[in-house]
C-alpha cells in the first residue's frame, strides 16, 4: 500500500504542475506532453491496485500470469 499511496501523491503533485502551466501560460504542447505523462501514471497505478487485489486470491504461481493478462486490458 506504501507503494501506491506514493504513487497516487507523484500523480497529485504532476496535475498540480499541469495546472501550475495552464495557469502560466505555457506552450500547449508542454502542457499536452505533461498530461500524456500522467494518463501514463494512471495506467501503471491502475495495473497495480487490479494486480495487488487479484494476487491476493489466486494462487501464488499464477502471479506472472495475472499480471501479464491485466497489462494486456489495461493497454487495449
Amino acid at each position: 500500500m506504501k507503494d501506491i499511496s506514493q504513487r497516487i501523491n507523484r500523480l497529485v503533485g504532476q496535475l498540480k504542475g499541469i495546472e501550475k502551466m495552464v495557469n502560466a501560460k505555457r506552450d500547449c504542447s508542454e502542457v499536452l506532453q505533461q498530461i500524456s505523462a500522467v494518463k501514463k501514471a494512471i495506467d501503471g497505478l491502475s495495473k497495480e491496485i487490479v494486480i495487488s487485489d487479484i494476487c491476493r486470491i489466486i494462487p501464488q504461481d499464477k502471479t506472472k500470469q495475472v499480471e501479464q493478462m491485466v497489462e494486456r486490458a489495461i493497454n487495449l
